[in-house]
Order: C-alpha cells, then structure tokens, then sequence
C-alpha cells in the first residue's frame, strides 16, 4: 500500500497566492462600496437614518441629507413646537438650529406621517434633539402621540415639560401659551370662516 504523495511545496505556495489574492480583492470591494444610510433595521426605535442636517423648518422639523445625497424630511417625534408665526416660533426654530444645524445626526424612527415625513428621535452627539427642546421650553411634550413613544421616553419628556414649565424656561415665561395643535386648529377655523363669508 502506497502513501499518498504530500502536497509539493510550489502547489501549496500558489493555493496560499491565490486565497490571499481573493482575501484582499474582497475587502477591497467592500471598502469601495459607498456606506448606505438607508433605513436600517434596530430594535427598539424601528430604524434608524444617518446624516447632516442641512436646515431647520422650525422647532420640529428638520432635513437630514444622507450619504447618498438624499434628503429626507424628519419631524421631531414626541413634541410639538410653535408654529413659525405663533409667539415663540422663531426662538424655538433658533434653539433647535443652535442644537443640530450643520451636524451629523442619528434618527431613530419607526414611522412616515401624513406629509411623508420621517417620524423619530434625533441624536446629536450623544444627546436627544428632541428631549432638549422640552428641556429648554421650546416645546410641548405632544401627548395626542405619546402612545408612539417607549414608556421610558413618555416619562422622560413629561418631566421634562413638567419641570420647564415650573422653571418658566422658553415658552412658559408666556402668561398663556397656547399648545400648537390649538393654535392650527383656529387658524384652520379662521380661514374657514373668512372663504365662507368672502363675496
């Protein structure tokens, strides 16, 4: 019986050549491949959107560009800022420009709303956008959709309002601040009721 010949020394230096060619050509390629910030599967927010805010609507709204160079609208969940002419308006869009304008962020979202809209939490470097415009009284902890938010973020944004509002930090300096969803709903009215009347 005859042992099988071992593998000659230039059969196995061109075996270990051509995995190594192979090793580097695959890596190479996957360095190459731009980075998608596309919607990605997390736990426990949905998915999640990379990019830099490249501007600001007002205290809830901004427009994240990603890596691939598209824009994607994303309306701040769990708060509900001023409208841009109702008392506070302008500060509450300053305060969050100050917070992420020009700034890489991470959004945590699980939803689209009615205006195509991105739905989630803004994290800029390490801090929640959005807790921080309650903390600053910028914004109404947005009750109608805390159903949406995790208990932990329920909470914390309800302290939050809670505690801005006993400050009287923001908005709550206003002897009567009027909630934005309030204020929508009688402007809606008022324009109803000016084309009903108009000749």
């Amino acid at each position: 019986m005859s042992a099988s010949k071992p593998i000659m020394p230039a059969k196995l230096l061109w075996i270990v050549a051509v995995a190594l060619v192979c090793a580097a050509s695959c890596s190479r390629s996957s360095e190459n491949k731009p980075s998608s910030t596309a919607p990605t599967a997390t736990s426990s927010a949905g998915q999640t959107l990379a990019g830099r805010v490249v501007s600001v609507a007002d205290g809830d709204t901004v427009t994240v560009l990603d890596a691939d160079n598209t824009q994607h609208r994303i309306r701040l969940a769990g708060i509900d800022a001023p409208e841009s002419h109702q008392a506070f308006g302008a500060r509450s869009k300053q305060s969050l420009s100050e917070l992420v304008f020009r700034k890489d962020v991470t959004v945590l979202y699980s939803k689209t709303d009615q205006y195509g809209r991105l739905v989630g939490k803004v994290i800029v470097d390490g801090e929640d956008a959005n807790l921080a415009q309650l903390n600053a009284g910028m914004a109404w902890h947005y009750k109608e959709y805390q159903r949406e938010q995790t208990p932990e973020d329920r909470e914390l944004y309800a302290r939050a309002e809670e505690e801005a509002r006993a400050q009287h930090r923001g908005l709550w300096r206003d002897a009567n601040p009027i909630e934005p969803s309030q204020f929508r709903r009688e402007q809606r009215e008022e324009a109803r009721s000016k084309s009903a009347t108009a000749p």
